[in-house]
């Protein structure tokens, strides 16, 4: 036998209520007096009431819903942020939206403007450069971007590329390597900061950093790039990559061609994606804290909804993380 749902009528006649009453007390629309709210909360507890989520969000304006854009949900990296900002985004009550760009910058205004309609906020992920970007200020939701901004009145979130270059860089000196070179991906706007720390790193020991320029952060690219990088005798003596799946790729490739890891070349990169630990060798890269990251953007997106003023910007310590993948020379 099918058991009775119990609806807002049967709530409000147990309670000697309204319909209306329950709604806004439900809804978090009106507070009421103590015994009043009293009342009603022993009678929903009693009848197993569930209130409507839509009808709630026709009430409130608010959807409860939060909406996340990444760039590829593939990259580990990525996938570690919309963990930290699920975590909490669900202790406050809060569903995750998740859009899937995947590194197509065309798909990104049509896909942003869209889940804008179904949330009550965003957090973003863009390729796109900063000047083509005024309209997502438009889309009249709270948003919190993940990557620095010079002019749009956006709050972000991001890690210390440009000091955990730094770290890398150093690393590496102290290594006693000196022929380094950068495979980079230059649609990022993180890529600029992290040429920028291993650059001044270099510039500090009379050094020059030789730069490669990939067109995808895959596996696939660091692969496809290897030979170009590693053919001749002059080829460095060690590699920073964009990120750990283009360092990834490019061991792959390197062992493949007959180099051994690291005695003729050491590799380090940025993201610390657990894959690293169970290559041979293990990678050493830059602990970007990309949960951290997730984390930190949906608190601030929270108190931005619930009329707080967080801090406009959260810049988070890189880590440097160091593995099997370089080598001291000598």
């Amino acid at each position: 036998m099918k058991k009775n749902v119990a609806t807002i009528r049967d709530v409000a006649a147990a309670a000697g209520v309204s319909t209306a009453t329950v709604s806004k007390f439900v809804n978090g629309a009106q507070r009421f007096s103590p015994a009043v709210e009293a009342t009603i909360t022993a009678v929903i507890a009693k009848l197993g009431y569930r209130s409507n989520p839509l009808a709630a969000s026709m009430i409130t304006g608010r959807t409860k819903s939060i909406g996340l854009s990444v760039l590829d949900i593939g990259n580990p990296h990525f996938a570690s942020i919309v963990k930290g900002a699920n975590r909490v985004a669900q202790a406050h009550g809060y569903t995750l939206l998740l859009v899937d760009t995947e590194e197509n910058p065309d798909r990104e205004r049509q896909s942003l403007e869209a889940l804008s309609r179904r949330v009550d906020g965003m957090l973003v992920f863009s390729r796109m450069a900063e000047q083509d970007m005024d309209w997502m200020t438009e889309l009249g939701k709270p948003l919190v971007f993940f990557g620095r901004l010079a002019r749009l009145p956006i709050p972000w979130v991001i890690s210390d590329d440009h000091q955990g270059a730094g770290l890398l860089a150093h690393h590496l000196l102290v290594q006693g390597h000196t022929r380094i070179a950068y495979l980079s991906f230059p649609r990022s706007r993180r890529d600029e900061e992290r040429i920028g720390g291993i650059r001044e790193c270099l510039a500090a020991h009379g050094l020059e950093l030789s730069i490669h320029q990939g067109g995808a952060p895959t596996a696939a690219e660091g692969e496809r790039m290897c030979s170009a990088i590693m053919r001749g005798a002059a080829h460095p003596d060690a590699l920073i990559c964009y990120n750990d799946l283009m360092a990834l790729g490019f061991m792959k490739a390197a062992q493949a061609l007959g180099f051994t890891l690291p005695r003729d070349l050491s590799v380090a990169s940025f993201d610390n994606i657990e894959y690293g630990l169970y290559t041979s060798p293990a990678l050493t890269t830059v602990d970007l804290q990309s949960e951290r990251m997730g984390t930190d953007a949906m608190e601030k997106l929270i108190d931005t909804l619930a009329g707080k003023a967080p801090p406009n910007t959260t810049t988070i310590a890189p880590r440097l993380i160091v593995r099997g993948s370089t080598i001291e020379r000598h």
